[in-house]
């Protein structure tokens, strides 16, 4: 279960190279740690940002899994392509500071951090993909950036979600042996946040190898 502190973990505002303005909010466990998850937001022209409650909860289970995840904001909206590059660049910075990366996201993020990953320079430890959509647009295809991902992912979905097109992204995870968790919930989680932090947390405690 996921605790509460008596101190909130230690945060950092940080700017994210690249060429766009991109920030982010890295939170570190308590204890010095060599992994950091990236945690991507849903569609920002629907309001998706750092702060969704998703992407908080999942930070907080990572800390106590004694992980970091830096959360954080899109660059100007480009019609997911500039969105694919700040993941990536996300990435880039995260490489340069610690030995153990992964990706996680929810919705639109989900299908972002899946096509980041996909095509990057060095190995990621592992994808963790919330009510991901099979394909952003022309080129953003997330089922394809999935099959050619050569890291373990786990997919999550809500039974009773009618907005993502999920489906396709969740038979390509199955033909991958991936792991699958099904919860009962529509597109917005209410009431399974508890869980889905969780079981994102023990998936990267495993892919990190830790205890």
């Amino acid at each position: 279960m996921i605790t509460v502190r008596g101190e909130p973990p230690p945060m950092s505002d940080v700017p994210i190279p690249g060429g766009r303005d991109v920030r982010g909010r890295l939170e570190e466990p308590d204890a010095e740690t060599e992994s950091v998850v990236i945690a991507c937001p849903p569609h920002p022209q629907h309001g998706g940002s750092r702060s969704d409650q998703r992407l908080v909860a999942v930070s907080e289970a990572l800390g106590e899994a004694g992980i970091a995840c830096l959360r954080f904001d899109y660059g100007a909206w480009d019609e997911g392509r500039g969105e694919r590059e700040d993941v990536r660049n996300a990435v880039r910075w995260a490489d340069d500071r610690y030995d153990e990366v992964g990706l996680f996201g929810y919705s639109f993020g989900a299908s972002q951090a899946l096509l980041a990953a996909a095509d990057l320079d060095g190995p990621i430890a592992g994808v963790a993909a919330l009510a991901p959509t099979a394909s952003l647009g022309p080129d953003l295809d997330a089922v394809a950036a999935l099959a050619a991902l050569e890291a373990p992912a786990l997919v999550l979905y809500g039974e009773r979600d009618t907005t993502a097109d999920w489906e396709p992204v969740l038979e390509r995870a199955r033909e991958r042996g991936d792991d699958v968790v099904s919860l009962p919930a529509d597109h917005f989680f209410l009431g399974t946040r508890e869980e889905i932090a969780e079981a994102v947390a023990a998936f990267f405690a495993s892919a990190f190898e830790r205890p």
